[in-house]
């Protein structure tokens, strides 16, 4: 899917044991960009990669591999996201918010990890959607319905509702101040996984004016992305569509659903707690292949307050035909 949409190279680690049975697995992308840097990451655009192994030995097995690939390719860092922390790892030092980490393996590498900068939001459902509506207060139970007597209606689909997705997507990206990602990227995602990706379209008549995308893998229904139009918030069209997802996930024996990640304490934050979600950290994991400070995706992002700025200024024809050439790069 990254390939086929942005052309990074991807490599695929894995490890078998003498029964020729699959023990381990890591996926890695190569970015490499003269302002974002030169560097693997487990992976790009989403929030939980990374190492999968049975074991730490086989853990520490493909992080060396990784490490000699980063080697080869001669990249600046290489970056796992985890939503559980990596074995092979012990801390040397914490500094403000950043740990510090050596691993436990023949390289001698530095390991760097953020805390308390993102985290996943997951609701654990009942066996209903019904039990899931009288678990709310009678007052959050009125804004869900609000939308409902309001007119809104939401429509669940597949590819057929991309063009609707993308064009909430592309205001909402710019409003935001962010790059959008390319059209064929949403596309793709559909494509790989037409079974367990599904899209929402909140229409006010016929206009859409928020919508959600969903991916099912086992029992759990994530979310990578969702969007709705500003000037139509007091319709709470956000609320309708993660009500319709919630319903669907309950409905179709999902027994958890990922919200994706948030900075706690900001506002998607707090709109994702009052439907019940908690908080887990998430584990993302920066090494640097000369010993130096890795400079983040989100140090890197932080810089861009300016461009921040000017991008929400511009016009929406503009963000979509060049938003992707720059989202390409920028791995978060």
């Amino acid at each position: 899917m990254i390939e086929k949409t942005y052309g990074h190279k991807t490599f695929y680690l894995m490890a078998i044991n003498a029964a020729n049975a699959i023990i381990g697995i890591l996926p890695l992308a190569h970015l490499k960009h003269f302002v974002f840097g030169n560097n693997l990451v487990s992976i790009p655009y989403f929030d939980m990669s990374g190492i999968l192994a049975i074991d730490e030995q086989t853990e520490k097995m493909l992080f060396s591999e990784a490490i000699k690939l980063g080697q080869k390719l001669k990249v600046d860092s290489i970056e796992l996201r985890h939503s559980t922390p990596l074995s092979l790892l012990y801390k040397i030092n914490q500094k403000d918010s950043t740990i510090t980490y050596q691993c436990n393996t023949d390289e001698d590498l530095i390991i760097h990890e953020l805390k308390d900068q993102k985290v996943r939001m997951v609701l654990q459902l009942p066996e209903t959607s019904e039990m899931l509506m009288k678990s709310f207060n009678s007052k959050f139970r009125n804004k869900i319905k609000r939308p409902i007597r309001d007119g809104l209606k939401c429509k669940t689909g597949g590819i057929e509702l991309l063009n609707d997705f993308y064009t909430v997507f592309t205001i909402n990206m710019r409003d935001l101040g962010s790059p959008v990602h390319s059209k064929d990227f949403i596309k793709n995602v559909l494509k790989e996984f037409p079974d367990k990706a599904k899209i929402g379209i909140v229409y006010k008549d016929k206009r859409p004016i928020a919508c959600i995308l969903v991916i099912g893998f086992k029992k759990m229904l994530a979310n990578p992305w969702a969007s709705s139009l500003r000037e139509f918030a007091n319709l709470r069209a956000n609320t309708l569509q993660y009500w319709t997802m919630l319903e669907f996930a309950c409905d179709n024996g999902y027994t958890c659903f990922d919200f994706g990640r948030s900075s706690p304490d900001e506002g998607t934050y707090k709109f994702k707690e009052k439907w019940g979600a908690t908080s887990t950290p998430l584990h993302w994991y920066y090494t640097s292949m000369d010993g130096g400070v890795v400079d983040t995706a989100s140090s890197k992002k932080a810089k861009f307050d300016a461009a921040i700025k000017l991008w929400q200024k511009m016009p929406v024809v503009f963000t979509k035909m060049i938003g992707p050439f720059i989202r390409k790069n920028i791995s978060l």
